[in-house]
């Protein structure tokens, strides 16, 4: 995999993947940045929910699940002082779907963690990253 990323100006940088698709990160301005993108520590938070989100929705879609959407809310701690890394992630699924097996959901976002989710995985080496999830069911009542 590769990828590159290019200065432009002041604190806004370039991020072009080799899949072709483009992204500007930019830093706040008391850094210099004119707040024109993401930050880059947030791309990594969006990458890990990204990688973990299309995996669960993958597992169900496999387990026949009728999983009709998936949002990934994440709340992330950094550190104080520099390097400010990411010392606690907690993630958060909100899987819709009628008809949803709670055990398969938890085996989605358990094999996500444990097995098949290769940000989450490579970042939990360093960070404390935690799981749960809810269960939403949107019941449509006769007419």
């Amino acid at each position: 995999m590769k990828a590159r990323v290019k200065w432009v100006e002041e604190a806004t940088f370039l991020g072009e993947s080799a899949s072709g698709h483009a992204v500007v990160m930019d830093g706040p301005p008391e850094s210099g940045g004119r707040d024109l993108g993401i930050r880059p520590m947030e791309m990594v938070l969006l990458g890990m929910g990204g990688c973990t989100a299309f995996d669960v929705v993958m597992i169900l879609k496999k387990a026949r699940q009728p999983v009709t959407d998936c949002v990934v809310e994440m709340e992330a701690e950094r550190a104080t002082s520099e390097p400010k890394v990411f010392t606690r992630i907690h993630v958060h699924f909100v899987v819709t779907g009628n008809g949803l097996s709670d055990k398969q959901v938890a085996r989605a976002v358990e094999l996500s963690a444990e097995k098949y989710c290769s940000a989450s995985i490579m970042l939990s080496k360093a960070v404390d990253i935690t799981h749960d999830y809810e269960i939403v069911s949107l019941l449509i009542a006769d007419a």
